[in-house]
């Protein structure tokens, strides 16, 4: 076991997670599995969360003042939007291709409609509440920028939620640091350097529980989850959903074989635990530490791409979330008999892709966001009460999808710039030997 690579450390404890909670659903053992074993996938979680801040900051601050010109940033800034932009319009078409091909909703037998938004209505307000306080784009068309703009750094480090407030941050630092004379924030520049070292280490030891971590999460998610006739009833949609995801990976494999000439497989066993993590968190942000140290040390991306693009992407790039918000809103305007437009599906796409840049990348983000899809095309936003049974094993596998174009996306970056290099692996021991 100490020899076998990571992800297939975490892939065992997934599977075992899964048997685990399996066992105790059968033998009355959920009562322990909530009070024992979930707080530990929550922990595990939380250590995650808690260097995400850190990282962003550490990684984007050192990464922009090691291009020491502010050219290189505008190089590297402007074709990392661009991507992103196009793979997120990529994804979204890609769903509504799907789900009217597909047409999920039309199958949905009108007692389990009923019998769904009944038993899900107390959550469904509780999202369309939130979703009030989100203007739409008509109301308020600059509300994305203005909520990125921070008017207090500490409050806005204080959240995963505020991820985008931070990164605006980190790049205004360091921008103003490369703007300064080199010898007058040398300081400043060695003590990033240093913390963002420490930070990385920190990874490496959260890392370790990864296995166990998952183990914790697989089985409460297991216990926690409702009943098969559920499932059963939505499998048409849920198909339709992780169709569209495989595709969406199926792109970026292509992309990444084009453009940088290395081979799928080359990228999918490089960013393995990175995926696996993702699928077990549903977490972009939980993810980024681990998905920062794949694209850097297994697919050989140069830091400074690194630390620019991923923080970037965690907040920004939901392609996942985006097919998901396309096939959710078509699926729940078939099951209300709604016959969309070709002029409503151009708004699903112009919609889907704000509000998927918008997200914040934690667990299921993106179905808040979806209200504002749904209202943007008239269509009652308690249909969400439809997709609730299913929501979070989808949610896990969007999460994937957002992880792996992330790392698809810093790669065609840093090849574009001449900063794509040869894998360059660390063990996280190095350095243990002078401290122990």
């Amino acid at each position: 076991m100490k020899n076998l690579p990571l992800h297939w450390k975490i892939l065992i404890g997934m599977a075992l997670g899964v048997l685990f909670g399996v066992v105790a659903v059968n033998t009355g053992l959920e009562d322990f599995t909530r009070k024992w074993i979930m707080p530990w996938g929550k922990i595990f979680l939380n250590a995650l969360k808690l260097i995400a801040v850190p990282l962003i900051l550490a990684s984007l601050i050192k990464g922009i003042s090691d291009l020491k010109d502010i050219s290189k940033l505008s190089q590297i800034g402007g074709r990392t939007l661009a991507i992103y932009v196009a793979t997120t319009v990529t994804a979204v078409v890609i769903g509504l291709l799907l789900v009217n091909i597909i047409q999920p909703g039309s199958g949905i037998a009108e007692s389990t409609r009923t019998s769904l938004m009944k038993e899900n209505q107390t959550k469904s307000n509780e999202y369309q509440g939130k979703a009030k306080d989100t203007p739409t784009f008509k109301e308020a068309p600059l509300r994305f920028i203005e909520d990125m703009v921070p008017d207090n750094i500490v409050g806005a480090a204080s959240s995963n939620k505020n991820m985008l407030q931070v990164i605006f941050f980190a790049i205004f630092f360091g921008i103003a640091m490369i703007l300064v004379k080199e010898e007058k924030v040398r300081v400043v520049k060695e003590f990033f350097d240093g913390f963002n070292d420490i930070v990385l280490k920190m990874v490496d030891l959260v890392i370790l529980a990864a296995p166990y971590g998952v183990f914790a999460l697989l089985a409460g998610l297991v216990v926690t989850s409702p009943s098969a006739d559920i499932f059963i009833a939505l499998g048409k949609y849920a198909f339709t959903l992780i169709l569209g995801l495989a595709v969406m990976i199926g792109v970026y494999a292509v992309l990444v074989a084009i453009f940088t000439g290395k081979s799928p497989g080359f990228f999918f066993k490089a960013i393995a635990p990175a995926q696996l993590l993702a699928f077990s968190t549903s977490s972009s942000a939980a993810t980024l530490p681990v998905t920062m140290e794949r694209v850097e040390e297994h697919l050989g991306v140069e830091k400074e791409v690194v630390s620019f693009v991923l923080p970037i992407g965690a907040t920004v790039n939901m392609d996942g979330t985006s097919v998901y918000q396309a096939v959710a809103a078509v699926f729940i305007a078939q099951v209300y008999g709604f016959d969309l437009t070709f002029g409503d599906q151009i708004t699903i796409v112009f919609t889907a892709t704000l509000a998927s840049i918008g997200s914040a990348a934690v667990p299921s983000a993106g179905i808040v966001m979806l209200v504002i899809v749904l209202e943007s095309i008239g269509v009652p936003p308690a249909g969400i009460a439809l997709i609730f049974a299913v929501d979070r094993p989808l949610d896990m596998c969007r999460t994937v999808v957002n992880v792996t174009g992330d790392a698809a996306v810093s790669m065609l970056v840093a090849k574009s710039v001449g900063k794509l290099g040869e894998p360059k692996v660390k063990n996280w021991d190095d350095n243990y030997d002078k401290v122990a």
